[in-house]
């Protein structure tokens, strides 16, 4: 168990997890604000993700696009750290001969859980900075004052008490279906792209990864949205804390979302969602792979030159 708990080949797939998201993230970031704005901003029209991007870019800037890329690209690097250690940490503990679906979908929960309790506290406050400056739509937003991510931990605890934090913590963990999906998916699909010892191609990891995020990602839309709109803090609770408390306001979000705008007001932004988070998911794979080949390949001569 410590041997798979340290074990350089873990290091190296973490490492190489973290770094592919943060490349794939940087790519389609502008996606992703989009998202967000559609997500938050209740007043703001559905449209197609151009003409939403075009809109932002117009009214604050083009460099609004990019508005909190540090912060998030923080926040992802550590998430993805934390959850493909942790992955490949019970794949080798766990996986004894042959990998199934079952193994994997329970390996990439537990990853999830993990990576959800250490690094909520991270997507708060970069969901705060990403929405800082924005021009909402809805007038009962309100405006923030952080000057940068130590500056905004330190205001949520002194003004909000340190488990606001944790806002959004119980959709996440219900939202850790999702990347567990994605990975169960990815990995059935690897295994039988690969069967008989054929080398999968970089499309191939690219259009496996894409599907995979899809399918998880449709399935756990509407609670994306309670989920970003908690973390951003301006959300009038009943006041009751506690998980009962954080289980209410989740169902009165759903049940809110629908009544002013229909069931498909619990899907409003996904086609920015689906376009961001496939196409960041599918390149991060490319790179994952690629780095982490390149990476044991190197280790292998290394090991070879010492003997």
């Amino acid at each position: 168990m410590s041997d798979s708990l340290l074990s350089y080949e873990t290091l190296v797939h973490a490492v190489a997890g973290a770094m592919g998201s943060v490349t794939a993230m940087t790519v389609f970031f502008p996606l992703d604000t989009a998202r967000i704005r559609l997500q938050v901003d209740e007043s703001r029209k559905s449209k197609s993700t151009p003409i939403i991007l075009a809109e932002i870019a117009k009214e604050e800037g083009i460099l609004s696009l990019y508005r909190g890329w540090f912060p998030v690209i923080s926040s992802l690097c550590c998430s993805n750290f934390v959850y493909f250690y942790t992955f490949n940490t019970l794949k080798r503990v766990m996986v004894s001969d042959k990998s199934r679906p079952g193994k994997d979908l329970l390996m990439g929960f537990i990853s999830g859980t993990v990576n959800v309790l250490l690094t909520t506290p991270m997507w708060v406050v970069n969901t705060r900075l990403k929405l800082q400056g924005a021009k909402f739509r809805n007038e009962e937003l309100h405006q923030t004052h952080y000057k940068g991510i130590f500056d905004a931990f330190s205001q949520i605890i002194a003004n909000e008490g340190v488990g606001t934090l944790w806002n959004g913590m119980l959709p996440s963990l219900v939202l850790v279906f999702n990347p567990a999906v994605q990975f169960m998916f990815y990995e059935a699909m690897k295994r039988k792209a690969g069967r008989g010892g054929r080398k999968i191609s970089s499309l191939k990891i690219f259009l496996i990864g894409a599907i995979a995020k899809a399918i998880a990602t449709s399935a756990t839309y509407p609670l994306q949205t309670v989920q970003a709109i908690l973390r951003f803090g301006q959300f009038k609770s009943d006041g009751k804390g506690g998980l009962l408390g954080s289980l209410r306001n989740v169902v009165s979000l759903l049940m809110d979302r629908i009544k002013r705008h229909g069931l498909l007001g619990l899907y409003k932004g996904l086609e920015a969602k689906l376009l961001q988070t496939v196409l960041t998911a599918a390149l991060m794979f490319v790179v994952y792979e690629k780095i982490t080949a390149a990476t044991i390949k190197l280790m292998g001569l290394q090991r070879k030159l010492k003997h």
